[in-house]
């Protein structure tokens, strides 16, 4: 058969178009015949993320649209065959051993778009932990609560980091989230003392073990190979970790200009309130100076308020903590130069400008009765969606624990590896063309952001628990005088501090603040 003859079969197969059904009945259709979104991805050749895009209302095109298709119209057949039901938009999923709900409260997510929650008459093993469970999500049993959700074990179905490449998509509307379910139900809650855990932190282990196998043991090579994957690993990661998530998320959204870059080598027009401060004029005598670096500190901002959907525009409205986003605001006047850093960053021109969420709830914070430090800002206008503090935690969890349990082993492998993923995963979510499953520009400064008012925070800490402080800059380095082990604990986790230098300063010295180091 020549070429010819093959496109003509094919053509004749699948008709001039191929056509797909509204996205509702794609997922319907998945859903029904108890299929994950990891089965359907890894037939086609996509990641979970890239069919959630188009289970939401994204299409593709080219040759994969035509295998998207068949695989629906194969589906649509065998269901209808199988149950001699009406066409599968007509007829919801339902269950004769549970009672459905359709409370917001119970799973439904903030665009109405949620997954069928249902009560169920007798407890059934979560398809996550394993543990008893009273509600079912999508047909599947399972926790609604992260707290009530503690998994011991994700099953077979978790694929190894490095196995497959994350296929690049468009920057169209596209959701991620809630990637794979487990297609089969535990027997009964898991035991810790006879199964071998698996889960996202394995998933990390065993990228980091092969990579060690396929270089014969040599660390730099293995560390080099996992440096250059960093960016799908951590994608791969983020999808394993969002299993039984209970919002969807844009990840291709509508951006508004003021995200957008001016130039091609430019910026957009979001202020990140990045420290940059040395403290002009230092107590009488002469200091010892410690500089302090702040562990992990992208790391802990992945837990700050992000978007869930396509940012919204408002004007004129008070602050919604149910919500986060963007907000250009006129910033209050900052009367404690000489012993803290302005909690906006070293700004030269005055006015409006466009801040993100954790600055703005820095801004009412230290503004609030408690601290009384300045004024309220002004808020003129916003960009925002509904939001949670909670969306990246477990992404967040399994990189933490990967990288105590390096720390604790010596493992310098897995901590560069873990360094890299979660540095270049915040990195990478503007305009990047190292990682195309993500486009939430609004994300990248929303975290960074959030480190620079980590740090602030300690700053003020420091500054209540009568330190002396002297220089704040980036994300980690803060610079005291004093006893600072009775304020911050001294270690290598997230939540301790490390000594980066000691210097002396002061007047006796002959020396300004700052210098020395």
């Amino acid at each position: 058969m020549s070429d010819f003859d093959a496109i003509d079969s094919l053509l004749d197969a699948v008709g001039p178009q191929a056509e797909l059904p509204s996205s509702h009945v794609r997922r319907e259709l998945r859903e029904r015949a108890r299929l994950s979104k990891a089965q359907v991805a890894r037939a086609l050749g996509v990641s979970p993320s890239t069919l959630s895009g188009w289970e939401s209302g994204r299409d593709p095109a080219g040759e994969i649209r035509t295998k998207y298709a068949y695989l629906l119209d194969g589906l649509n057949a065998k269901l209808a065959t199988e149950t001699e039901a009406p066409p599968v938009a007509e007829q919801p999923v339902t269950s004769g051993t549970a009672t459905p709900l359709s409370s917001p409260d119970l799973g439904q997510d903030e665009d109405g778009d949620g997954d069928d929650v249902e009560l169920l008459v007798a407890p059934e093993p979560c398809v996550l932990c394993g543990r008893p469970a009273g509600q079912r999500v999508a047909g599947f049993a399972q926790h609604l609560a992260p707290a009530d959700c503690r998994p011991t074990a994700t099953g077979a179905s978790a694929a190894p980091l490095a196995g497959q490449p994350t296929a690049h998509t468009s920057k169209a509307p596209l959701r991620t989230t809630r990637p794979a379910r487990a297609t089969e139900r535990s027997k009964g809650p898991a035991r810790r003392t006879f199964q071998e855990t698996s889960g996202p932190v394995d998933l990390i282990r065993e990228a980091v073990q092969g990579a060690l196998a396929e270089h014969g043991g040599d660390v730099d090579a293995a560390t080099a190979a996992l440096l250059k994957r960093a960016i799908p690993d951590a994608m791969r990661l983020l999808d394993e970790t969002r299993k039984g998530a209970r919002y969807d998320v844009i990840a291709h959204p509508g951006i508004p200009d003021i995200l957008k870059k001016q130039t091609a080598r430019g910026a957009d027009q979001i202020w990140e309130a990045r420290p940059k401060w040395t403290r002009h004029e230092l107590p009488p005598g002469r200091h010892q100076v410690t500089a302090l670096d702040i562990n992990g500190a992208y790391l802990s901002a992945l837990k700050t308020h992000l978007p869930l959907g396509q940012l919204e525009h408002s004007t004129g409205l008070a602050h919604d903590r149910r919500r986060s986003g963007v907000h250009l605001i006129t910033p209050p006047e900052w009367e404690h130069e000489a012993v803290l850093p302005n909690p906006i960053g070293r700004r030269d021109e005055p006015g409006p400008l466009w801040v993100t969420e954790p600055t703005l709830r820095l801004l009412l914070r230290l503004s609030g009765p408690k601290h009384q430090l300045c004024a309220p800002p002004q808020i003129h206008e916003s960009y925002t969606s509904g939001a949670t503090e909670n969306l990246l935690e477990k992404f967040r969890i399994a990189l933490k624990d990967a990288r105590d349990t390096a720390i604790e082993q010596g493992d310098t492998v897995t901590l560069e590896y873990v360094k890299a993923m979660y540095s270049k995963f915040v990195s990478t979510m503007g305009e990047s063309n190292y990682n195309r499953e993500l486009y939430r520009p609004d994300w990248m400064h929303l975290i960074r952001s959030q480190a620079f008012a980590n740090l602030w925070l300690k700053a003020l800490k420091a500054h209540d628990e009568g330190l002396a402080v002297v220089r704040a800059m980036g994300t980690d380095e803060l610079h005291v005088i004093g006893d600072w082990r009775r304020v911050f604990a001294e270690g290598r986790g997230v939540t301790e501090v490390k000594v980066k230098d000691t210097y002396t300063a002061g007047t006796d010295a002959g020396e300004h603040a700052g210098e020395g180091e």
